[in-house]
This record gives structure tokens, sequence and C-alpha cells, in this order.
């Protein structure tokens, strides 16, 4: 069933896009759409049932890789909202904290329906903030870093909060670990490191490159202006 949800969204992206699409979006679409499945189909699924660490590496592939990949193979040109990007953030800020706080994290192990609430609402939210962001005009990119570097430096935070608790904080991974060599506590410590070390770096790089073309005075935004015109 989520095999054939994830071609049918693909069908009509490429369908949609025939015409008026360039070949660059369409790749980074597939790209990004094929590595969402990945995280949801591949062993990586399975396993984050039993780890922390997996579940917590399985969402950054789809925030941090998956979500502005499809980000980038949508259109522009779209009307926004004041303070759009810092509204961008706060949803995805919501989302990552909410999912992954003891409470409804537990709850997704109980329900199929919380689950997959968790990752629609995650992935969602980062595909909107990423395509705030990474697809800004000119005039709004001051706006898109500062929330870049919200977002950052928060996903660091909760990283950090995940990795320094003196206890194991989820009951679905109390026992589990010990079948793959860890106690709890080091899952834990590992899908909080994942979430604070590699994230940073991910966010870091989205906030270089945009001031590193202003700097340069390229006629482009973001990182759209990196990869080139179709």
């Amino acid at each position: 069933m989520l095999l054939v949800a994830l071609v049918g969204i693909a069908a009509l992206y490429f369908l949609w896009t025939a015409r008026a699409g360039s070949r660059r979006e369409a790749w980074l679409f597939g790209l990004g759409w094929a590595t969402t499945g990945l995280a949801l189909i591949s062993p990586l699924c399975a396993l984050s049932v039993s780890l922390f660490g997996a579940r917590v590496g399985q969402h950054m592939i789809l925030t941090l890789v998956a979500a502005p990949l499809v980000a980038l193979s949508l259109p522009a040109n779209c009307r926004r909202v004041p303070g759009q990007e810092l509204w961008a953030a706060l949803a995805f800020a919501i989302a990552l904290w909410v999912w992954h706080s003891p409470g409804p994290y537990d709850e997704t192990f109980v329900s199929p329906a919380i689950y997959w609430a968790m990752h629609i609402t995650t992935w969602g939210t980062a595909a909107f903030f990423w395509w705030t962001v990474l697809r800004a005009p000119r005039d709004r990119l001051g706006m898109s870093v500062a929330a870049t570097v919200v977002t950052g430096l928060q996903m660091a935070l909760l990283g950090a909060v995940i990795t320094w608790a003196r206890a194991p904080l989820y009951w679905p991974h109390l026992v589990t670990p010990f079948e793959w060599g860890f106690t709890p506590l080091q899952d834990q410590q590992l899908g909080g490191t994942l979430m604070w070390v590699p994230g940073s770096f991910i966010f870091l790089a989205a906030i270089i490159l945009p001031l590193a073309l202003v700097l340069r005075r390229e006629p482009h935004s973001g990182l759209v202006g990196a990869l080139g015109e179709a």
C-alpha cells in the first residue's frame, strides 16, 4: 500500500511538470522521493522498531536529505505571507520536538495511525521549511538564513538534550537494544548524537552557501543558484 502511494504521488508530480518543469527539477524530485521511499521501506525502517538510533537516522534522512531535495523540485514563484520563513521554522520545530518527546514517541508504537501521523507531519513540515528557505527570492535571503540558523540551533539542542539524558526516555527501547549489543542509554545517546552533529553540519552548509553567493554577487539566491539554471 505504501509503495503504491509513493508511486502514485510520483506519477502525479511528473504529469504535473511534464511541460513546465525542468529536467533538473525532475531529477531532484525523483532523487528526493526515492530517498523518502527507501527510508520508509528499507531495512532501516524495520531496525527503527528496535533501535532509537535507527529511528533518528530514519528521521534525519527524511527531513535533512529527502525533504530538501523534494523542496528544490517545487516551483518558487508562489505567493508568500509575511514572516513565512519563521512560521515554517516553528512548524518544523514543533513537529520535531513533539514526536521526539517520550509520550508521543511511545504512542507511535501503539497506533499505526499515530505512527504515520508522525512521519507525515515531520516530513511535511520539513519539506515546507526547506521549500521556504531554499526557494526564497533574493530579497528574502536574510529571513531565510535567520530561519535556518534558528532551526539548526533547535535541532542541535534537542539532540543534546537526548544525548545527555541520564536515563532512558523511551519505553519501546528499554529491552530491544540489548539484541544489537547496546544498552538502552547507549542507543539513546547514539540517536541524540546523530541528530546533534550530522544535522548541525547540514544546517551549516545551508547557511554558508547562500551567504557565499551573496558575497560573490551572484544573480541567484539560495542553494538553487549554486545548482545553476536548468
